[in-house]
């Protein structure tokens, strides 16, 4: 089964920036300690807009992503909450590393 890469991008409440980089740092952090099929997560804050969030994490694929690790409690916790510091769901896009050998 081949990686897939997905870009989850987010926007933060322009009042809630620094809240909305904490809750998604403590979320990165549980994630990539407690779920060992991830491959890896990026957390990036835009250079001009530190609204915009993007993080670039690594999946065994699509399917699993949408699925098994969606369905995590502290990934519906991270949902439930997150319209106090997020302008809305994120956008999420899925990739395949151009990388050849």
């Amino acid at each position: 089964m081949s990686q897939i890469v997905v870009l989850v991008q987010y926007r933060a409440l322009p009042d809630q920036v620094d809240a909305a980089r904490r809750a998604i740092a403590a979320l990165v952090a549980t994630v990539t300690s407690s779920e060992p099929d991830c491959g890896g997560i990026e957390l990036l804050h835009e250079a001009n807009d530190p609204t915009r969030i993007t993080l670039i994490e690594r999946w065994p694929s699509q399917a699993f992503f949408l699925g098994p690790h969606l369905q995590q409690p502290h990934i519906q916790a991270f949902i439930a909450n997150a319209g106090a510091f997020l302008a809305g769901p994120p956008d999420m896009s899925f990739w395949h590393s151009a990388v050849t050998t």
